[in-house]
């Protein structure tokens, strides 16, 4: 039944191509070699003739590798039958249907007349007759040979309990002295067992405790340096230690840093796609425990977003962001799939992508942006994916 559903799905994946590609003309007409303004463009095509939408991380997964290995939702199956002109996904499969081969094969059956029954019968009851009057004599015997065991038996055992008896009196004496011995001993080894463990526990606790009393906390607050006010952006904070591989942190917005550490030295750079990184250096040992940091805005960075997310009017926009962006940028864009982790872009191509009124602009975030001689030289991007 899998099959057959799988089989119904790819189907439906060329009616959808199909559809597509009579009122538009993509870079490949194999759907499955679609990427970047393509999908968002298909996504588009989908909200006005079917009233929904599909993230790009299941385009991915449905229309990138052929033949799938599961079916996705039923509202999305619902979607692609409503824009390939279908009613839903049931109604579909009713008017397409697939037909597969089926063999059965008769197994024969043997019969048995009447005649063949009754002399099975005769025979089996002869046979019986003759088992019992085998069987008679030989019980007679067995009884007989049984009479002469249970006598036997008993002289056995009267005289193995005689022996037993004796045994157990001389065995007594030697098992009370053994046991008053091997009592004295486990008296003393449990008494050192007792002593052993209680320095063992005793020792445990002084050195957590003693871990306890070394480690101190400490909490960071990061200012916006212009406008004196928490910072409303993700900030990552990176701890170096000596000897030691980097620890990264993820801050939530306005949400304060705390640290707790035993050291007495503390290296942390803090970076936001939205503030220029910074390297902070404390001394812990005559540092306050609460402390203000501030950060200084990245201005670029923020008129960048600014650009591409607000601004209505696109001519406007265009024009600005080429005098923005250098010519020899390096634009990439990240996605959220593991087969398709980045992409690049030209200046013009990522222009056109931040200025094509579409909805994919709501979720469009800047992730890092560098600065040279006045215009911006490199773009880190990335649209989310927010799927229901």
């Amino acid at each position: 039944m899998d099959n057959l559903e799988i089989l119904y799905f790819e189907q439906l994946k060329k009616e959808v191509q199909a559809k597509y590609l009579d009122n538009h003309t993509p870079s490949h007409n194999d759907i499955t070699k679609w990427k970047g303004i393509d999908i968002i463009y298909f996504q588009e095509d989908l909200r006005k003739y079917a009233k929904g939408n599909i993230s790009e991380k299941s385009f991915y997964t449905y229309f990138k590798t052929s033949p799938v290995s599961k079916l996705p939702r039923i509202d999305m199956l619902n979607l692609l039958s409503n824009y390939a002109g279908y009613e839903s996904w049931f109604n579909y499969k009713k008017l397409k249907p697939i037909t597969l081969p089926t063999t059965e094969v008769d197994e024969p059956e043997i019969e048995i007349t009447p005649t063949e029954k009754t002399v099975k019968f005769v025979e089996n009851s002869t046979m019986d007759k003759q088992a019992t009057i085998d069987v008679i004599p030989n019980n007679l015997e067995v009884e007989k040979v049984d009479k002469n065991l249970q006598i036997q038996d008993r002289n056995n055992l009267e005289k193995s309990t005689k022996k037993e008896v004796l045994q157990l009196n001389t065995t007594e004496y030697q098992q009370i002295e053994t046991l008053s011995s091997i009592s004295k001993r486990n008296f003393f080894k449990k008494n050192i067992w007792y002593i052993i463990t209680s320095v063992l526990s005793l020792s445990i606790l002084f050195l957590i405790f003693r871990d306890q009393w070394l480690y101190k906390d400490y909490t960071y607050s990061f200012i916006d340096s212009d406008r004196n006010t928490l910072i409303k952006d993700e900030l990552d904070v990176k701890i170096l230690k000596e000897n030691e591989s980097p620890i990264l942190i993820r801050i939530k917005p306005n949400a304060p840093f705390k640290y707790t550490t035993q050291s007495k030295t503390l290296t942390m750079i803090v970076s936001s796609p939205f503030y220029k990184t910074d390297t902070i250096k404390r001394n812990l040992e005559t540092a306050p425990e609460k402390e203000n940091i501030e950060l200084k805005p990245n201005d670029y960075a923020i008129l960048l977003y600014y650009y591409s997310r607000s601004i209505k009017d696109f001519k406007k926009k265009r024009e600005q962001l080429n005098q923005l962006i250098s010519d020899d940028a390096q634009i990439t864009q990240v996605y959220d799939n593991e087969t398709y982790a980045v992409e690049r872009l030209d200046k013009q191509k990522y222009i056109s992508l931040v200025t094509l009124p579409t909805t994919a602009l709501e979720n469009l975030n800047v992730i890092d942006t560098q600065m040279k001689n006045g215009k911006i030289v490199l773009i880190r991007f990335k649209i989310s994916t927010n799927e229901n």
